[in-house]
């Protein structure tokens, strides 16, 4: 599979072209549009959410809600375009207008102006954007249901916001309750969490947080050992990571195994007549050598604080390099709950990516008895 996403934050809008989904599959295009709805919401989210109503319009690739095996493009056009085309048209505007010098230190602001040779952070942030992500929900969304067709399915939750953290465990199919308003699970740290993000926002700062996500169904043997390229473990992480904001992940549990001894760390290996090898613990997070093993897969990821700051930090205007105030862009607060859904969009995509790779077919039906004649 191929994804492509193309589009400004400011600009016309956000599109997506989907390759290598396969031909027969059945799609709710309002769970395209549902998925867009939860990367809008969450405690702590901006003005420019009040302005944009994401709607994901399919463009080529479906007929009768049923993918051809073409190449799908999704188009979430941006309401907020009209109030900026006199700054952004592409058929001509006033470059000299909105342009921003004043960089924002934890953006992509300084290192792209030097990077392409522009005067104005603009060019660069408006696709450096966050916005950028409603391209890659829709597209998630699409392989979210890709994946389920096979019986694979993906949860999420937000486990921290700051400094509140939720270190309780919880089976997979509870993790459709979680809260609607920060993604959490645990109702007394999620009070917690709304007081720090309302300190926040007086104060004028940003936070951050942690996600973890979980993927129930997915049989043993995807990925691979042979080669650094088809490990499993290494592609998905690479996904998570490539979701701005997000600064480390982890598989299982990560960085907490450097702490412990052997015999604490790894999963013992049984033999049960209904379910075969199998494990009693998961502390590999359901990867082992690069591979799944036949358990839940569990990855966490964290995102770093907002770098647009209401009352900015202290930095350079490169008009004159003299010592200024970043720029105040609009944005959020916290936006770790959105951060949920778009991470979960990622992954799908790079796990229905490896799926097709080692299953083929061109069909929904062909892959389907493919996968079920997986052990």
């Amino acid at each position: 599979m191929k994804l492509t996403t193309s589009g400004e934050s400011h600009g016309k809008g956000l599109f997506a072209i989907l390759e290598g989904v396969p031909a027969g599959l059945k799609l709710d295009l309002t769970r395209i549009d549902g998925a867009l709805v939860l990367r809008q919401g969450g405690y702590g989210r901006g003005g420019r959410q009040k302005i944009e109503k994401d709607h994901a319009e399919v463009l080529t690739g479906v007929r009768n809600c049923v993918t051809l095996g073409s190449p799908i493009t999704l188009a979430v056009f941006n309401r907020d375009y009209e109030n900026w085309k006199p700054y952004m048209a592409p058929e001509g505007c006033d470059v000299s207008q909105r342009r921003l010098t004043r960089v924002r230190p934890g953006h992509a602001d300084l290192t792209g102006m030097l990077k392409f040779d522009t005067d104005d952070a603009r060019n660069v942030l408006e696709r450096a954007s966050a916005r950028e992500t409603a391209a890659r929900v829709a597209a998630g969304a699409v392989c979210v249901q890709l994946l389920e067709a096979l019986g694979i399915q993906i949860r999420h939750y937000v486990r921290a916001v700051g400094s509140v953290s939720d270190e309780n465990s919880y089976p997979f199919e509870a993790l459709e309750d979680k809260s609607p308003v920060l993604g959490m699970m645990d109702a007394e740290a999620e009070q917690r969490a709304v007081a720090l993000i309302d300190k926040a926002k007086a104060e004028g700062d940003t936070l951050g947080g942690k996600i973890e996500l979980r993927v129930k169904g997915l049989k043993r043997g995807f990925g691979s050992c042979m080669t650094y390229r088809e490990k499993l473990d290494a592609r998905l992480v690479a996904a998570l990571m490539s979701v701005q904001a997000i600064k480390g992940a982890e598989v299982g549990e990560g960085f907490a195994l450097a702490a412990l001894p052997g015999s604490l760390a790894h999963d013992e290996i049984f033999y049960d007549e209904a379910r075969g090898y199998c494990h009693k613990t998961n502390r590999a997070g359901g990867i082992e050598g690069g591979m799944s093993n036949g358990e839940e897969l569990v990855l966490r990821a964290a995102m770093k604080p907002i770098p647009t700051l209401m009352r900015g930090l202290q930095t350079v205007d490169t008009d004159g390099n003299k010592p200024a105030r970043a720029a105040a862009e609009r944005s959020d607060v916290c936006a770790i709950a959105a951060c949920g859904v778009v991470l979960e969009s990622a992954l799908a995509f790079e796990l229905a990516s490896v799926v097709l790779e080692q299953l083929g077919g061109s069909n929904l039906k062909e892959i389907s008895a493919r996968y079920r004649e997986m052990p």
